[in-house]
């Protein structure tokens, strides 16, 4: 059987990480570093020999209340799943609707065709002939 880590003795003994790793800072479980990443290499028959395998009872609770908190909070996010869609679509509509006004703008805004002007002469000379 390969040794364990820290992490997976932990969880086989049903202890926390930081009683794990007291033992071993004080000799109490000898354990040796891994030259790769230093992490703590413990191998089974010394774990076991301070601390028993936990049962499937006792190790099932601690999942069991995580797996259900985990299952709340999923519950929680997909209550609030209705509001954000509805509330997405509101910006969405409200974001068309602005670019469409805006366009509506721009177009609009195209120069002016220039009308043909009249010479001021041109119109003395009609009065005049009217006159």
């Amino acid at each position: 059987m390969p040794p364990y880590t820290l992490a997976q003795a932990a969880e086989t003994t049903g202890k926390s990480r930081s009683t794990i790793l007291r033992a071993i800072q004080s000799g109490t479980i000898s354990a040796a570093r891994d030259e790769l990443t230093q992490g703590w290499l413990i191998e089974p028959a010394e774990l076991h020999r301070l601390y028993p395998v936990a049962s499937d009872e006792a190790s099932d609770a601690p999942r069991t209340s995580n797996a259900t908190r985990e299952v709340e909070l999923l519950r929680e996010m997909l209550a609030h799943k209705d509001d954000v869609i509805n509330d997405l679509r509101h910006r969405l509509d409200a974001e068309a609707e602005e670019r469409r006004k805006l366009t509506a703008i721009l177009t609009d805004q195209r120069p002016v065709p220039a009308t043909k002007k009249r010479r001021w002469w041109v119109l003395r000379r009609r009065a005049a002939a009217e006159g």
